[in-house]
């Protein structure tokens, strides 16, 4: 059986589902939260996974006290019991994978991943505002600090790098004098 077919169908139900009801912002946000829950917590994904672990109604309950206080959306509660109806739950993570994917291509979002040498929250914003500007696109940053490039920034969207730190800066210049001095001897 394609795992990645049966999870991108069920995707893409419950992509109809939010786009009929126009709660596609609060499933995802909680599609999200699951999704996390399920990378983070190893055991939680070990009894999802396993058909013999806990009932479906146990599993249910997992599912929704992973969201912490917040009700689960009534669409993603219907979700959930088909795909253990259809004893589809060790596919439901790649379903919930499947369905963020979606979700952001339909609605222009990109994930992009920065890293500064220190927090810089404006250089976040004046690079969603371009991108924004440029596309059209939304971006979700993905925010490392990492003192070893020293100053500057590296960011990637869509494939694409875009490397202004200071450490990769000063490597190009080491490697231009040690060229320069190999010339001379």
């Amino acid at each position: 059986m394609n795992t990645g077919l049966v999870s991108y169908r069920y995707a893409s139900a419950l992509m109809k589902l939010v786009a009929g009801t126009g709660n596609g912002e609060k499933v995802y946000g909680q599609v999200l939260a699951l999704s996390n829950s399920l990378a983070a917590i190893p055991e939680l994904r070990a009894l999802i996974d396993n058909p013999m672990s806990v009932s479906d109604s146990r599993k249910f309950s997992l599912l929704e006290s992973a969201l912490g206080e917040e009700e689960m959306a009534d669409e993603l509660k219907r979700f959930i019991r088909l795909v253990m109806k259809n004893r589809r739950t060790r596919y439901l993570r790649l379903m919930l994978l499947s369905f963020i994917s979606q979700y952001r291509e339909e609605h222009n979002i990109k994930v992009s991943r920065l890293v500064t040498a220190v927090p810089a929250p404006e250089l976040e914003e004046r690079l969603a505002s371009e991108v924004k500007r440029r596309h059209g696109d939304t971006v979700i940053f993905e925010h490392r600090v990492d003192p070893d490039i020293v100053g500057g920034f590296i960011f990637w969207i869509d494939g694409y790098m875009l490397d202004a730190s200071t450490a990769t800066q000063l490597k190009s210049v080491r490697r231009q004098f040690i060229e320069k001095n190999r010339r001379i001897v």
